[in-house]
Parts: structure tokens; sequence; C-alpha cells
């Protein structure tokens, strides 16, 4: 059975739902993250426990580089699926759109949520805001939409060929 029998007719209610309530749900939970519980006073003792049981014992002060590298690893990774979201937003919402607008979209949407994100976390007494961070999610995010369309041109490539 073909995808187009299973998906919702384009311009429905069902279709739009399908469309955008990932991306909905992705802006939800990095907005859940974006909180005092999920500083990195709250995230170092978990981490740690984890890191430990698979490697062993480590040294505070290699840990600190440790846990700075898996918390900015999640901002790419997180981002970078949010970004994926939004693309396959825009590219169902845009049948015909060329690729490369409905990935400038989805970065720039990615962005947003990216730069409200860290605007709120400077208000918080345990995160620090900086446009850094909204650099490295809007990088993963560009790095798994590339990857996205590398998969596409592999797997179907007069299908993007069509959108270009």
């Amino acid at each position: 059975m073909s995808s187009s029998v299973l998906a919702p007719p384009h311009g429905s209610v069902r279709h739009w739902i399908s469309a955008w309530l990932p991306v909905a749900i992705g802006a939800a939970v990095i907005a859940c993250e974006s909180t005092v519980y999920f500083g990195a006073d709250h995230t170092t003792g978990p981490f740690r426990a984890v890191w430990q049981w698979f490697f062993g014992f480590v040294p505070d002060e290699r840990w600190e580089t440790i846990h700075h590298l898996i918390r900015k690893t999640g901002h790419s990774v997180g981002y970078g699926t949010l970004g994926l979201v939004w693309l396959r937003a825009w590219c169902m919402t845009r049948l015909r759109a060329v690729y490369l607008t409905n990935a400038l979209l989805a970065l720039l949407g990615t962005a947003l949520v990216a730069g409200c994100d860290e605007l709120h976390q400077s208000f918080l007494p345990n995160r620090t805001g900086t446009p850094w961070d909204v650099l490295l999610d809007c990088t993963g995010a560009a790095v798994l939409m590339c990857i996205a369309w590398l998969i596409l041109r592999i797997r179907s490539p007069r299908r993007l060929a069509r959108a270009a």
C-alpha cells in the first residue's frame, strides 16, 4: 500500500495536525527543558551516575568537561530533531516547494524556538542565555537537515529533483 493512501488528504484538518503537531510537541519539550530543573546544577548528578555506571569513576575536573560536552551534544541533537520536524511540517504543507526553501523555513523556525529558549533562560537563576547556544542549536538543525537531504538524494533522486 502506498504512503499516499495512508496519509490524510492534503488540506484536511487531520493533515494539518499530522504535519504540525510534532513541531508543537518538540517546542513544548524544549520549553520544559528550559526550566531551572534542567540546569547544569540539576543534571550533573544523574548524568554522572549513568556515565560512571558505563565507564567507571571520573575525577571532578574531568567530569566538568564531560558534563559540558553531554549538555552541548543534547542541544545539537534536540534542536536537530526539532529542525527535522519543522522540515517535515513544511514539506507536508508546501508539497511543491523547493527543498531548500522548506529547509530555510525550518531553520528559521528552529532559530525562533532557540532564541526564545535562550531569552527565557537568561531570566533563570541557574541558567544562562547565550547567542552561542542559539548558533549551536541551529547548527545541529542544519546538519541533520543536510543529512536528510543526502538520504533523500540517495533514496528518491527523482522526487527530490521534481521539488527543486
